[in-house]
């Protein structure tokens, strides 16, 4: 076995039929092959051995294969292998959040850096926290397989534009709207 990206980029191509959408991750159940140096930073750059992965391609394809499980660890998989690698924060960044309607009727979305559009709603839910030790927020969304989407300063500012007052937990909060759902953004206060 190896853990070239390339040579896993085949493998899952391969195992896909020849029908496009996401690989089917939920069946892919196999033992850890070992860990690989790919490094996700925190810019969203993906690195392999230090260089960044060239190939765009072969990031969207990752992106699709990346699974977070339990143990708060990042896998890629393939029907055969599964690899562990490193992510400093969240394996995708989130940018060019768009609004349309208004009110509860309002939806956003976020493109990623993958190219993948993302409603924000149920499936796809917005949480806004902050870094450990700090109270910088850290706004993401949730995708799927336990992955999720940074959104990038300027999208966050975007959202803050869109804020207003509703009920989060129980509690009046700052927030936005998106597909009929409320997401909390900042305390009132």
């Amino acid at each position: 076995m190896t853990q070239k990206p390339e040579t896993i980029a085949e493998q899952v191509e391969s195992a896909q039929s020849t029908e496009k959408g996401l690989p089917p991750l939920d069946q892919w159940n196999p033992d850890l092959s070992g860990d690989i140096d790919i490094v996700v930073a925190r810019d969203g750059q993906w690195l392999y051995q230090g260089t960044p992965i060239a190939r765009e391609a072969i990031v969207r394809l990752f992106s699709t294969i990346l699974r977070r499980e339990d143990d708060g660890h990042y896998y890629l998989l393939t029907p055969v292998e599964k690899w562990r690698i490193s992510v400093e924060d969240a394996p995708l960044i989130a940018h060019s959040l768009q609004a349309s309607g208004e009110g509860r009727e309002q939806v956003l979305s976020v493109t990623t850096n993958t190219g993948e559009t993302i409603e924000i709603g149920e499936e796809h839910p917005l949480h806004v926290g902050t870094y450990e030790g700090t109270d910088e927020p850290r706004p993401v969304v949730k995708l799927r397989h336990g992955t999720e989407a940074r959104l990038v300063t300027a999208a966050y500012y975007d959202l803050a534009d869109l804020a207003t007052e509703g009920q989060a937990d129980g509690e009046t909060a700052i927030g936005v709207w998106s597909n009929g759902n409320f997401y909390k953004i900042a305390a009132k206060g």
